[in-house]
């Protein structure tokens, strides 16, 4: 009752035991398949052992929110407009690290009243933290064949937060695998990063590729980005559960700075005070100015020839920043010599 109150759409109590996800994430890492986010691999083994990263932690409280902007036009509709920019749908708003934080440390305060003082520390995909393996003991859903947490009665438009506690709560069912044979997800992601069922490639992610890598994006992949400037929900849109996916209730989601349809060429012409003004807030102030402007400039160089494309990126084609200027000059050279892939 607390959780739904503080606008929680479910919450559920796991342990602390993770060995089958550990092995796996081991694996993953070992084949590199994190690509250059060292930060899976900075901590060790306290990232499949709560009880490590949390000395004390018996239970880890996992929630879920739903994050689909309910005012943002369809997502399809943006993908089919190679003119415009297309951004992940839980980033239109307002960062969710800010929106579930705070909740979470009021659901604490509340189980304080309940049963006094105890241990505990809020994480919002802020630490080295199996989020997905804990929701999915918990009874939020299961890990889907694209990787992400499926809810049989809301799809898999949701964000998740945990709190780990020192209380000896009882648990929840572990939620149970519903994807039978279905493999929507696999041929739906444009650069082929579901290399198998359960089985993703970062290197290979649109999501990784726009947000968490830092260099200049691999050429190969670039024309299969298409529009896509802040992250990819190729593989959500395409899974059947997401039928029930339901619209974000929290106001903090909702669109802003007409971030659910820019176009190209207008965000490419923001400066950077501009920039940090429309993003304030935003998740998308994490990739900073310099990355913006080249997860942009790829999308204009997949943007019709002809269109306002050429004339954007003419207008930076001597920018200050190398991989600004890289990225821009592929671009040029694509709207001169359209591809046909």
């Amino acid at each position: 009752m607390f959780a739904s109150e503080l606008g929680f759409q479910q919450v559920g109590v796991a342990g602390v035991e993770l060995p089958d996800d550990e092995a796996r994430l081991l694996q993953w890492l070992a084949e590199s398949r994190h690509g250059g986010m060292e930060f899976m691999s900075r901590h060790g083994l306290k990232r499949s052992r709560p009880a490590e990263l949390i000395p004390g932690t018996l239970r880890v409280i996992s929630v879920r929110m739903n994050c689909f902007a309910p005012d943002g036009r369809p997502a399809n509709e943006v993908l089919a407009d190679p003119e415009l920019a297309y951004i992940a749908r839980y980033a239109l708003g307002r960062d969710y690290h800010h929106i579930l934080r705070p909740r979470l440390q009021k659901l604490a305060s509340r189980l304080e009243q309940e049963v006094g003082p105890f241990g505990y520390r809020a994480f919002v995909d802020s630490a080295p933290v199996m989020e997905k393996p804990l929701a999915r003991n918990a009874g939020l859903g299961w890990i889907g064949k694209h990787t992400n947490l499926i809810n049989s009665e809301a799809g898999s438009q949701f964000v998740l937060g945990e709190l780990f506690t020192d209380l000896p709560l009882p648990l929840d069912t572990p939620a149970s695998d519903h994807c039978g044979s279905c493999t929507a997800c696999m041929p739906a992601c444009p650069t082929g990063a579901i290399t198998a069922p359960y089985q993703l490639d970062a290197r290979l992610c649109i999501s990784y590729l726009t947000i968490e890598h830092h260099g200049p994006i691999p050429e190969a992949l670039r024309p299969a980005i298409g529009n896509r400037i802040f992250g990819c929900d190729d593989c959500q849109l395409a899974c059947p559960w997401n039928k029930f996916a339901q619209l974000a209730a929290d106001p903090g989601f909702r669109s802003r700075s007409g971030l659910d349809a820019p176009a190209l060429a207008d965000l490419f012409g923001w400066s950077e005070e501009q920039y940090l003004a429309r993003t304030e807030g935003s998740a998308l102030r994490r990739l900073g100015y310099r990355r913006f402007l080249r997860n942009v400039a790829l999308g204009l160089g997949n943007a019709p020839s002809g269109s306002q494309a050429s004339k954007a990126l003419s207008s930076r084609r001597a920018d200050e920043d190398l991989m600004v200027r890289e990225q821009v000059a592929w671009s040029l050279e694509r709207q001169l010599n359209p591809s046909t892939d």
